[in-house]
């Protein structure tokens, strides 16, 4: 049969799951055999990317869902999310009263996959070698605040830091914090390829095949590491991710048994199949999500180089229609680069500029004397949101073009030509998705508006830069930091470098005789293999 279970927001920052119809057990066990995952999500080693799952490069979800499977990281988000707890590391804090001195102490007998010490200086040179690299993708910005690592004996490190940052721990949960060995990564350059060697969970055996423009992973082969010493209960022995050329495929493999779980991206169709089908032996997890989109502008592109284009963008679009047509149920409009459910949001875009008119926008492109319509090209990628990105772009070229006040076409590139095509500002105006590195304000904010944002944007206030930002790191308490946050948001509206779109939900669909699905995905999109398991069907 089928069963729908909902993660529901227990209290703010934490998700609980309720079960809304019966099923098979959730109590999962390890042995059995391997449990395969399906994914649309591609992995590609191209001459612009060569290194897709180097901890110093990679920054996309699809990424990182590889990495937190098999680099450990000394802290780590907890089930259900909340503040983030040790994982390599037996205890970590700051101390002193300023959070510009943090200390770890590594877990005695922490070991690679391949049986060596995990030391400190392992943890010094992992991270000392991400900010050196400094890679185009900009996930080095994580690292940013901090200005030395020291070690202390084998198992003691201290990262002392530039200024006050309250939200470090959480950046010591992300990938590229990931400790990794010297003896298997150079020092000052990126590892090719798709071999990972870590202390996590699982060790990766990567199955690649010959393309147009590189080598592509088609299946990465997770097995248990006996060695992996940590805070969390690995509930098999083996996972298989496979990768599907999109979302039909994906689905009817689930169908056909030839996968047991089945992950992002699903179409808005297999969703409403999914949480409305009964007798078809499939688990159907919805939960509230933290992942955002938006559309993002090269702000000294002669087409949008004024900010009274750009603001009459952000007056034209309809967000709820939007959502409506494409998504449903399935997101909500979103006012901010915040979402609506992380502490400190603001909905600054509706406070500003309030229900769609074209009358205001044409106001703001008269009052700067802007020849109308303004011609330009919104870009988007064909293969890493999902298939409803095309339409999602329609509608929004539909929306604009229809006010009179632009002349808008749209195109779609694939993933692994859009991101080096971004990243050299190729584009004037292009959509994204940001899966947070971790369920704080600041992860909205700071890596879009920061020096050496990961989105190379030529936008830049220092009041954000050199005031705001900092301000609001000083804020353990980060209800407190919610005045500096707000200011950003603010001017954010004002100028419009970003025009945040809509949030959406997080979706995993199961055989019901695979157990652990309420936490194997959580809301930041984070896959969690090690909370499947093998139970007894319906």
């Amino acid at each position: 049969m089928n069963r729908k279970i909902l993660v529901l927001p227990a209290v703010a920052g934490l998700l609980a799951p309720v079960l809304t119809a019966c099923g098979g057990s959730d109590s999962g066990s390890g042995g059995g055999d391997a449990i395969v995952v399906g994914t649309t999500d591609r992995f590609t080693a191209t001459k612009d990317a060569p290194a897709p799952l180097d901890p110093a490069y990679a920054y996309d979800v699809g990424s990182w869902n590889v990495l937190r499977q098999t680099v450990q990281t000394l802290m780590i988000m907890p089930k259900g999310d909340g503040a983030p707890v040790p994982e390599a590391a037996e205890s970590c804090g700051f101390t002193d009263s300023g959070n510009e001195r943090y200390a770890c102490k590594l877990r005695e007998g922490l070991k690679f996959a391949d049986g060596h010490d995990v030391t400190a200086n392992d943890v010094k040179f992992s991270i000392d070698r991400a900010r050196a690299i400094k890679s185009d993708s900009g996930v080095a910005s994580l690292l940013s605040t901090i200005d030395t690592v020291e070690t202390q004996g084998d198992r003691e490190v201290i990262f002392h830091l530039k200024t006050a940052d309250a939200t470090f721990p959480f950046k010591l949960s992300t990938p590229v914090a990931g400790i990794i060995s010297p003896d298997d990564y150079p020092k000052d350059k990126l590892r090719d390829g798709f071999a990972v060697n870590g202390s996590g969970p699982y060790s990766l055996k990567a199955e690649t095949k010959s393309g147009d423009k590189g080598k592509e992973m088609v299946k990465a082969v997770f097995t248990r590491n006996p060695h992996y010493k940590g805070t969390l209960k690995v509930n098999n022995d083996k996972v298989e991710m496979v990768t599907f050329a999109d979302a039909e495929a994906m689905g009817t493999a689930l169908e056909k048994k030839d996968i047991d779980v089945m992950t992002r991206t699903m179409t808005p169709d297999q969703i409403r199949k999914l949480s409305s089908a009964s007798g078809n032996h499939i688990d159907f997890v919805e939960m509230p999500g933290l992942a955002i989109r938006y559309l993002a502008f090269n702000t000294t592109a002669p087409s949008v180089k004024d900010k009274a284009v750009r603001q009459a963008m952000a007056q034209v679009v309809n967000r709820a229609a939007l959502v409506s047509k494409v998504y449903g149920t399935q997101a909500q409009p979103l006012y901010s680069l915040v979402p609506s459910t992380v502490t400190g949001h603001s909905n600054s875009f509706f406070n500003k500029y309030g229900d769609p008119s074209v009358s205001k926008a044409k106001h703001l492109l008269s009052k700067a004397d802007i020849d109308t319509p303004v011609k330009l090209t919104l870009h988007y990628t064909t293969d890493h949101y999902g298939a409803a990105t095309k339409k999602e772009f329609e509608v929004l070229k539909e929306q604009l073009n229809g006010s009179g006040l632009f002349d808008v076409d749209i195109q779609g590139t694939p993933w692994d030509s859009f991101v080096p095509a971004e990243r050299k500002g190729s584009y004037e105006v292009w959509g994204m998705g940001w899966f947070p590195d971790f369920p704080d304000a600041d992860n909205f904010l700071a890596p879009f508006l920061d020096a050496d944002n990961f989105l190379k944007s030529p936008y830049s206030n220092q009041d954000i830069i050199k005031n705001l930002i900092p301000q609001s790191r000083r804020q353990a308490d980060r209800l407190a930091a919610s005045k500096s946050l707000t200011e950003i948001q603010d001017i954010v509206a004002e100028d419009v470098p970003i025009l945040p779109l809509w949030q959406g939900k997080e979706y995993i669909a199961a055989r019901d005789d695979i157990t652990g699905t309420s936490y194997a995905l959580n809301s930041s999109s984070t896959l969690q293999l090690w909370e499947l398991g093998h139970g007894v069907g319906s």
